[in-house]
């Protein structure tokens, strides 16, 4: 039976009866395998690092010094040790008017820096490894940082009060993290000079770590100790992290970032299902003959079908086979766009996602190929004699059924998220529905536009779209599907990004400063009279310790982003007015002159995450000092504006003993670029942040992010291309008799061929219509529930949906029905 399947899969191979399933197959395969490969490898680096990305086999992290006894006891059970500062300072380097400043990512390391890992250097052309940390007087920086500052290795740059020599220029530093989540570059300077240098103040965002290695039991035994001390002393701003957590944060995201791809890529898999159906639907209806003569030669039905299943098995490996290959070079390119997003030197891809692969090519021609195929065995002996019996249709019920069920098998797989998967597969269907029932109503409307045009080619497409609703349809959903994702991701991307920078105002600040300090107010406000005159907003720091005077913890709250908030402490304000831009949603502002108690407003959106309502009592730690403030109303920000914002201000009269720093933001003009650099030389003390070139950055992210992600929406469009050609070829025979008889009748090849594009071009049309206002309703979802800013429907996507839908539904309609009309009627009609 092996010998006799092999024999009929080359013939099919000639014959071209399966190239088409082969090559749907094969986008499927390659889409789902590219993301395959790439998650993979970003996770085995993760794996690999994790322990670079702490320095340490535990590590303790706070946002005030750390107890001095923890690092005794470690040491006292023979643990290596070593500690971290780190915080946002400024670099000045210059004299003058030739002074240059930029915002640095400071940190401050003891000489035992790392425990795990190696700090590298660049030396010419290539990074070596070094066992030693910046001697006191010297300053290590990221090669960026010279150049921004305009300096070369042995000048000197100032931070603080420290006057530092630049010595070397780090190449690789190994509990940094992942390169988008630092935007600052790094200055790395002994944790000796952390007290001459006066950068740290009251107020200032610092970041205490310590470091421990050790034997691995130990270290697991320390570590609960630790947790049970932190919990029992209900320690705020206080957390561990481990090797086996390897920065949960990362992975978490790694992990949402798996799955979005995996689900961007199941759009083209399961777009290419659809034409693997198709193909298999025409390959069953092309074979019913032969099953009929092979029955009379024979053959039973077992046997008929174990030659189907053994061809479709070798067809199954062989596709997914190409199509991990074709992954694998295709994750290449995801790691190429992405550029400076991924680290170069990633470990090599393991046999997993090749396995992966080709089990999702099988699944998906068990799923959408194989039912069709399994009904070649109910074919009658009778079928040689009487051909126009009509293929057998007993397992169409189960044919759906079990495509279906592939589907939502496949999507919870890849998802590994039930409530996902599901929530995807209904989202997907309800969108084929809808595009199924627009497709209708317009195949429904066609019927009044027969007449429209006299010109008979004109009568030849419409009344060939309405013979055949059914595959019409099929062909309008599938083309309009891929296309909304390719719109979605190009055209209305760039709608989104301009509607984005449209919503921040033209004079919209781009410098904030932070950590004024009570005595430098008055000298700060009076340079900065010539920017507008900005307010400067008292910032004091405090730690929610009770609500409802109910102690409050991070562990009180089941969200992350509640427990984060919780265990850091807040940035405060306190004002009589409430700020320009600030929107009351609930409650009134208070009235200090008349107020009794504290009162607080509160941003709705914090609000919203720590289940917080009007009249409940926050109670805040302000350095040793408590305050409770009773929720007296909910203030809506407006974040686009890029002003002085703060989650949480309480009545002046409560805060008046509470110590405090300021903060402020102006606009500075493009032609006075020195006034920072002349500004951080006066104060010293203080952090200026660019703001405008922090969102340049977000932004060019956010570009190659994208641009990575339209590189797999191009198998989405190849395979909605794939599905138009499917669903004409699976025609071609039945359009083959119609053009003999019509051209027997008298009608031209002309004619014909001009009725053919018409058609063509409906469908290609409507799809392209479908396509822009689905990807218009998802942009304006996003602009309206996600980036919070108008949006303006631009006409250019029903344009280009359009133009794109007409484009690829002529090219897939050439490519189907070129034949078409190359055969000579007589042919056609004998054969018929």
């Amino acid at each position: 039976m092996f010998k006799l399947s092999l024999s009929m899969t080359m013939r099919d191979w000639r014959a071209g009866e399966l190239r088409f399933l082969l090559i749907a197959l094969m986008i499927a395969v390659a889409s789902l395998a590219s993301v395959g490969f790439f998650t993979d490898r970003m996770r085995s680096g993760l794996n690999r690092d994790a322990h670079q990305l702490l320095g340490a086999d535990l590590l303790v992290a706070a946002d005030q010094p750390i107890k001095p006894e923890w690092r005794q006891e470690a040491e006292k059970r023979g643990f290596k040790t070593a500690e971290t500062v780190v915080f946002p300072s400024m670099a000045l380097a210059g004299e003058g008017d030739e002074a240059i400043s930029r915002l640095v990512s400071l940190k401050a390391v003891s000489a035992d820096y790392p425990l795990r890992g190696k700090l590298k250097l660049n030396k010419g052309e290539t990074e070596v490894a070094t066992d030693i940390v910046p001697q006191s007087g010297t300053v290590w920086v990221d090669p960026a940082l010279l150049s921004a500052l305009n300096l070369t290795v042995g000048q000197k740059i100032k931070l603080g009060e420290l006057q530092l020599t630049v010595t070397q220029t780090i190449g690789t530093e190994p509990d940094r993290g992942a390169g988008f989540m630092n935007f600052a570059p790094r200055a790395m300077i002994s944790l000796t000079d952390i007290p001459a240098s006066k950068l740290i103040q009251n107020g200032s965002r610092v970041t205490y770590r310590l470091l421990m290695a050790g034997d691995t039991k130990l270290i697991a035994a320390f570590q609960k100790e630790l947790q049970e001390k932190i919990n029992s002393e209900k320690l705020k701003g206080v957390r561990l992290e481990s090797l086996e957590a390897g920065r949960p944060e990362m992975r978490a995201t790694l992990d949402r970032a798996d799955q979005f791809l995996s689900l961007v890529s199941l759009l083209s898999a399961m777009l290419a299902a659809v034409a693997i159906a198709m193909a298999a639907r025409r390959f069953m209806l092309r074979h019913l003959d032969a099953c009929a003569m092979l029955r009379c030669l024979g053959l039973t039905q077992n046997q008929v079908m174990s030659m189907y299943l053994i061809e479709f098995l070798i067809l199954g490996l062989l596709g997914s086979i190409a199509g991990v290959l074709l992954g694998y070079a295709g994750h290449y390119v995801l790691l190429e766009w992405l550029g400076k997003l991924v680290a170069k030197d990633l470990p090599d891809a393991n046999f997993l996602p090749a396995v992966q692969g080709i089990a999702t090519g099988l699944l998906l021609l068990v799923g959408f190929a194989l039912p069709p195929i399994l009904q070649l065995r109910n074919v009658p002996h009778n079928r040689v004699i009487r051909r126009e019996q009509d293929a057998p249709k007993a397992m169409t019920l189960v044919t759906y059924a079990c495509g279906l069920g592939m589907f939502v098998t496949l999507l919870l797989w890849q998802t590994a998220d039930i409530k996902l998967g599901l929530m995807t597969a209904a989202g997907f269907l309800l969108g084929l529905l809808v595009f199924a029932l627009v497709a209708w109503l317009g195949m429904f409307s066609l019927k009044r536009m027969r007449t429209l045009f006299a010109h008979s080619a004109w009568r030849f497409a419409i009344t060939a779209l309405q013979r055949r609703p059914g595959a019409t349809i099929v062909q309008v959903v599938s083309l309009a599907l891929g296309l909304m994702a390719l719109l979605l991701l190009t055209v209305v991307r760039g709608d989104l990004i301009t509607a984005w920078k449209k919503a921040t105002p033209a004079d919209a600040p781009n410098q904030f400063v932070i950590n004024i300090q009570p005595d430098q107010k008055a000298d700060i406000a009076k340079q900065l009279d010539a920017f507008g005159k900005p307010l400067l907003y008292p910032m004091i720091r405090g730690r929610l310790i009770a609500l409802n005077d109910k102690p409050v913890t991070g562990e009180s709250y089941v969200e992350d982003q509640a427990k984060r908030m919780v265990d850091r402490e807040f940035n405060l304000s306190t004002m009589p007015d409430m700020p320009a831009l600030n929107k009351i949603t609930a409650g009134r502002w208070y009235d200090d002159s008349k107020a009794t108690e504290a009162e607080a407003s509160v941003e709705e959106g914090i609000a919203k995450t720590l289940k917080l309502k009007l009249g409940d009592k926050m109670t805040f730690d302000v350095a040793g000092q408590q305050v409770t403030s009773t929720i007296t109303s909910l203030r809506k920000l407006d974040w686009g504006s890029m002003r002085v914002n703060f989650f949480v201000i309480i009545n002046p009269k409560a805060m008046v003993d509470m110590p405090q720093t300021w903060i402020t933001a102006f606009r500075l003009p493009e032609t006075d670029k020195n006034f920072v650099n002349r500004f951080m030389r006066d104060f010293p003390n203080l952090t200026v942040v660019d703001v405008g070139a922090m969102i340049k950055q977000m932004q060019d992210v956010l570009d190659q992010v994208i641009t990575a992600v339209e590189f797999l929406f191009l198998f989405t469009l190849a395979s909605g291309v794939l599905v138009l050609y499917a669903a004409l070829a699976g025609s071609q025979d039945v359009r083959m008799r119609e053009a003999a008889l019509l051209r027997a009748l008298g009608a031209t090849r002309k004619q014909l061929s001009q009725a053919q594009w018409i058609e063509f071009l409906l469908i290609g049309g409507l799809s392209g219509v479908l396509a822009a206002s689905g990807a218009s309703a998802i942009g304006w979802a996003l602009a309206r529930f996600s980036f919070n800013f108008e949006w303006t429907f631009s006409p250019l996507v029903w344009l280009a949906g359009l133009i794109v839908g007409a484009t690829c539904a002529v090219v897939g309609g050439w490519l189907g029905l070129r034949n078409v009309l190359n055969q000579p009627p007589l042919q056609s009609l004998r054969e018929a």
